[in-house]
């Protein structure tokens, strides 16, 4: 697999400093997960990072920080070895193989919103109102023209789709933020699934866009 499309460096540093919202950051680990490319570009972010705090002047310490320290493990008694992995289990909804990085969220079967698309709504743990969706659309299919009034991270999982900016296959990690209209289309040559996160609210153009937008709820 050939990834030509990641994420930005803005968003790379974003994540080394804890700073992209959870839904986004699952996307963002997905692909991560499959580009060696940036990972290593994140771990010049994290490592840029760790020099900052070396350089902030040292924060002044009790006296008895040491002893209090100490006097805790001591009550806490010898650590109990870890406990040995389990082979994570794959799950699948609707044939999908779902990534790893979801296996702590809730994830329905899809739900058909208009001819060839279906999608899930999935519920990330603390986050009830997190963006975050399963989608998979027809081969040949278009999504209905729209902006954003933040950031849309969209990540291919299987099949491709180009939208007037790029031409995105499996991998590949498309941004689009407030400044973009775009309307995704899928190749004619089979289904595309991909996994979603926006920052803010899509908006939705033409007709179907506006029907489609209240039942979509974001």
């Amino acid at each position: 697999m050939t990834i030509e499309h990641h994420p930005s460096d803005e968003t790379l540093a974003r994540v080394a400093a804890g700073r992209l919202d959870a839904a986004p950051a699952i996307v963002v680990a997905v692909h991560l997960a499959a580009c060696p490319d940036c990972r290593a570009k994140l771990r010049g972010f994290e490592a840029i990072g760790g020099a900052l705090l070396e350089d902030l002047a040292p924060a002044e310490m009790s006296a008895d920080a040491l002893a209090s320290v100490l006097g805790r493990l001591d009550e806490a008694g010898p650590a109990e070895a870890p406990p040995r992995p389990t082979p994570r289990v794959p799950r699948f909804v609707d044939g999908i193989e779902l990534p790893a990085a979801l296996d702590a969220c809730e994830v329905g079967p899809l739900r058909r919103y208009a001819p060839g698309f279906r999608m899930s709504r999935i519920r990330m743990p603390g986050d009830p109102k997190a963006n975050l969706m399963l989608m998979r659309i027809g081969a040949g299919r278009k999504m209905p023209e729209h902006g954003h009034t933040g950031i849309e991270y969209t990540l291919v999982l299987r099949g491709s789709f180009s939208d007037g900016i790029g031409h995105y296959h499996a991998g590949d990690l498309a941004e689009a933020d407030a400044t973009t209209d775009h309307q995704p289309v899928v190749d004619v040559d089979g289904e595309c699934i991909c996994l979603a996160a926006i920052e803010g609210r899509m908006k939705l153009s033409g007709i179907l866009g506006r029907l489609l937008q209240p039942l979509l709820g974001f």
